[in-house]
């Protein structure tokens, strides 16, 4: 199948970028280098086109208990304007896909909610999500014909206040709004996968390319795949695919804090999140900082007593923290803070040591 870009593709271009294939899409990687545009955001404020991501708006009676029963998290709290990270699960409790839920003000068709998920499993997420919905539940796909922006950075807001017709103090954390850029009306949500503060802007596709021409006159800097991974990583946030699959829990990949089971009822893969409640993990997802220069990589295996016994699951050269830093699974007993661990590297073995997350914290 041929790849697929975003409507954004010729502006960035335009910025030199350097484009790869990411799950069926042609993407930037970079575009003056991870570094300075990693370093730009962590300072400044980058932007991201992130138009390849799903984008789906849910209507109707009930949606929000039907969506209940398919999450760990208790939505019963999800407030209009409000925004809620969660996950959905098979019956075995593995995650079938990461995502944000932005609930907005019930209309005539009853509750109403955007989500955002990830766009290698667009295709995988809307089946799951018709399939298990009643067919009173509307799932409008507007993938294909809305632009996301993500603007990231300590600078972020400052930068796109200029360009929209509220004001943007009024959104807080994790909460969301709606806007108006040049006549067209705008989604705004101050979430983001950086670590930092910044916006998400769901817009129709040509006020995206205008919206991006404008921050990039506005000295926000364009910002590629390769920035977005490590800055992701420095937060700790997991990748899906890598670090969380279908063969994960979300007790296994310390997304303990999504899982509410003292708050709520049924829901898929409740009995094994409860046994594993009760009975421990067998294996947990830590954060590792590697000893010397040495970067361990997806796939490389932890080792105990030269066997394997775990897996990496990400892991960089840290931009901000100056040395390298993974995520892996390893089995509880090796998975306290403090904990040297072994890495195999290329056959040999590296020492890392177990420490908290997220590796690195914004100071906004």
């Amino acid at each position: 199948m041929a790849s697929q870009r975003t409507p954004l593709y010729d502006l960035l271009l335009d910025q030199n970028a350097r484009i790869v294939d990411f799950a069926g899409w042609e993407m930037p990687v970079q575009y003056a280098g991870i570094k300075q545009e990693h370093r730009a955001v962590r300072q400044q404020a980058g932007v991201f086109d992130i138009s390849h991501m799903g984008k789906f708006v849910l209507r109707g009676p009930g949606l929000l208990a039907a969506l209940d029963g398919l999450v760990p998290t208790d939505l019963s709290r999800l407030q209009p304007g409000k925004a809620q990270y969660t996950v959905l699960l098979t019956p075995e409790a593995g995650i079938v896909d990461d995502l944000l839920l932005y609930r907005q003000e019930d209309d005539s068709q009853g509750e109403r909610v955007v989500t955002i998920v990830n766009a290698a499993t667009t295709a995988k997420d809307k089946a799951w999500l018709r399939q298990a919905l009643e067919p009173t539940i509307e799932l409008q796909d507007l993938s294909a014909e809305q632009v996301l922006l993500a603007v990231q950075g300590p600078y972020a807001a400052t930068k796109l206040q200029a360009l929209v017709d509220i004001d943007l103090s009024t959104i807080k954390r994790y909460c969301h709004g709606e806007a108006t850029l040049w006549g067209q009306p705008a989604f705004l949500a101050r979430t983001g996968y950086t670590g930092e503060d910044g916006f998400e802007i769901m817009v129709p596709a040509e006020t995206g390319r205008r919206l991006w021409s404008a921050l990039l006159q506005a000295e926000v800097t364009p910002c590629g795949l390769g920035a977005r991974d490590t800055l992701r990583l420095e937060a700790a946030m997991a990748l899906y695919g890598q670090d969380i699959t279908e063969a994960t829990t979300p007790l296994e990949a310390g997304l303990g804090w999504l899982v509410h089971l003292d708050r709520k009822g049924d829901f898929l893969g409740r009995p094994i999140l409860e046994q594993q409640k009760q009975q421990g993990v067998s294996r947990k997802l830590v954060g590792l900082r590697m000893e010397g220069r040495h970067i361990a990589r997806h796939g490389y295996p932890v080792l105990q007593d030269d066997q394997p016994v775990g897996e990496v699951t990400s892991g960089t050269l840290s931009p901000s923290l100056g040395y390298p830093i993974a995520l892996a699974y390893v089995p509880p007993e090796l998975g306290q803070v403090g904990q040297a661990v072994t890495i195999e590297i290329r056959g040999q073995g590296r020492t890392a040591t177990v420490v908290k997350r997220p590796f690195y914290r914004a100071r906004t």
